[in-house]
């Protein structure tokens, strides 16, 4: 399952957003500054992340943002439309918990300890 488009992403310490060309693939969000670049600014992995709409103490106050949680970890991302919106909820709802079920097989220590680090 693939997706792609343009997303904002909020500043951690300000109101601010920053649009940036997200590709999801593989189960991770790679992020770049345009759709025509070849090398992305960050990566994502979505293992253990879960994904939802902000909550009230968030005090995000604009329409089709969902956020991507995991333990300390929070990032918020606008959509441009409803129906985008929509798509990008149902893809990482779709990858978290394929990645939920993958989890299972991986060592209470994590991966590195199938690699004998």
């Amino acid at each position: 399952n693939q997706l792609s488009g343009y997303l904002l992403r909020k500043f951690k310490n300000s109101n601010g957003w920053q649009k940036l060309w997200v590709v999801f693939t593989n189960f991770c969000l790679f992020f770049y500054k345009t759709h025509q670049d070849d090398f992305p600014l960050a990566s994502l992995p979505l293992l253990g992340y879960t994904v939802s709409t902000p909550d009230e103490s968030d005090g995000i106050h604009k329409e089709y943002v969902f956020k991507l949680q995991f333990k300390s970890h929070v990032y918020f991302f606008r959509a441009e439309s409803e129906y985008t919106f929509e798509r990008w909820m149902e893809v990482i709802k779709s990858a978290a918990s394929t990645t939920g079920r993958i989890s299972l097989l991986i060592p209470k220590g994590g991966p590195a300890e199938m690699n004998g680090k």
